[in-house]
């Protein structure tokens, strides 16, 4: 199934026996914008002419992709979060100590998110072109030796204001004590937790998470009060 987004002009295609019979969405995997499967056009309607055409962005223009994350290497099976329910909440969890990992893990699931941990830099960057994930749980040395020139952190900086404020990001750090707000806001993100305080991560991130999403609601309750969403 081809399969086009009418709000960010991506384009992506599914296996159709991957799509289960009841769901009636699709989540965008670059905007999460809701498609309906009624629109979707399935494969075998598409001619070999059609499919060899480039992919045009919003100003006609040829998209062109990295080798690793061409439209023909799209692979439904790894990525796990296209048919996510709409209140799902997705996690991507960046940490390399098996401990912290076990940790981090127990208390997203009693959150109630769907999870996956990236394997490495490079792997983290191919999972983000696809999903923009609810929260991101980083520690400041994953995959990468100096906290100050992590790529994962220029590329969560380089985001859109509006895609980058839907993401709750958790930063683990050696360096900087837990919930020391101004270095959070220094480093873009939105709450810090000390690698010492770890074990008490599920009760730091969640009332970091409270904060974020009740300041936001008000955020967006204004902004729909003076009609600018």
């Amino acid at each position: 199934m081809d399969i086009t987004c009418e709000k960010c002009n991506g384009k992506f295609r599914v296996s159709d026996e991957k799509i289960p019979a009841e769901l009636k969405f699709i989540a965008c995997p670059k905007c999460k914008n809701k498609i309906p499967i009624s629109t979707a056009i399935k494969t075998e309607d598409i001619d070999s002419q059609q499919q060899d055409q480039p992919v045009l962005n919003s100003k006609n223009e040829a998209i062109t992709f990295d080798e690793d994350v061409t439209s023909d290497s799209y692979d439904a099976a790894d990525k796990p979060f296209d048919f996510i329910e709409e209140e799902g909440k997705t996690a991507l969890v960046c940490e390399s100590d098996p401990e912290f990992i076990k940790i981090i893990l127990e208390a997203l699931n009693l959150m109630e998110f769907t999870i996956t941990v990236a394997k490495n830099g490079r792997d983290v960057m191919k999972k983000m072109r696809y999903h923009v994930y609810d929260t991101i749980v980083l520690n400041e040395k994953f995959d990468n030796s100096n906290p100050d020139a992590n790529p994962i952190m220029f590329n969560l900086e380089r985001l859109p204001i509006a895609t980058r404020r839907d993401i709750f990001v958790a930063l683990l750090s050696d360096r900087f004590r837990t919930m020391d707000n101004m270095t959070a806001f220094q480093k873009s993100v939105n709450i810090i937790i000390n690698s010492n305080n770890i074990k008490d991560f599920g009760k730091i991130f969640s009332r970091g998470l409270t904060d974020h999403e009740f300041f936001y609601k008000v955020f967006r309750d204004a902004m729909k009060k003076t009609g600018r969403v």
